[in-house]
């Protein structure tokens, strides 16, 4: 099999390190770039993140690459956003007001303040549907959280995994060969290198 072209996206932040590392240790390198052309042409991209959404837009469009995610995700090129990489597609966020990439309807919103913020550490993604990013992972399976804000999508159908953290909120969402994550995979153990292997085995089968 050909190994799949996968770029993540380097826009000065983020878990990238984490995220190259867990592709290398599945046999499936993937490259960290900061150039535009590049993630045009790569066969699927990654958009890893920590901090803020609108510093994270910020940056990206400064490097020439938020045109680049828009593209990529409108002609449905495989895509996977992970914790703030699934925020900054909806429209805006709470987080200082910032305006987000605008690709997806929705707003990002802070968690309630009945519970410790940033929420950090194991919790359970409950499947409203199976996909196939989650195959061979069992539902309510646990994974790693490390955010104070999530994502609210309109299109209530695109919502595949929630979570409970004071509220019920969205941890995984599906849009045709769109997929992203509120929670870390890379710091996931096992389950989270499972996703990663099966959005590879979907890269590969979009390109077949």
């Amino acid at each position: 099999m050909k190994l799949p072209n996968i770029s993540i996206i380097d826009y000065g932040a983020g878990n990238l390190r984490n995220v190259a590392r867990a592709f290398e240790a599945i046999g499936f390198p993937a490259v960290v770039t900061t150039d535009p052309k590049t993630v045009a042409q790569a066969d699927a991209v990654i958009l890893p993140g920590v901090g803020a959404a609108g510093d994270t837009v910020d940056s990206l469009t400064t490097r020439g690459i938020a045109q680049v995610v828009q593209e990529t995700i409108a002609r449905d090129r495989p895509f996977f956003g992970v914790c703030v990489g699934l925020q900054v597609l909806f429209q805006r966020t709470e987080e200082g007001g910032a305006e987000c990439l605008g690709i997806l309807p929705g707003e990002v919103r802070r968690l309630p303040s009945t519970v410790k913020i940033p929420h950090i550490g194991w919790n359970q993604v409950n499947l409203t549907e199976r996909h196939p990013l989650f195959e061979g992972v069992e539902d309510n399976s646990d994974f790693y959280f490390v955010h104070s804000y999530y994502a609210e999508p309109q299109e209530r159908e695109t919502v595949a995994g929630q979570t409970d953290y004071g509220t019920s909120f969205c941890s995984f969402m599906a849009k045709g060969n769109l997929v992203a994550t509120q929670f870390h995979p890379e710091k996931s153990g096992t389950r989270g290198l499972r996703l990663y292997e099966n959005f590879v085995k979907l890269v590969v089968g979009a390109g077949s």
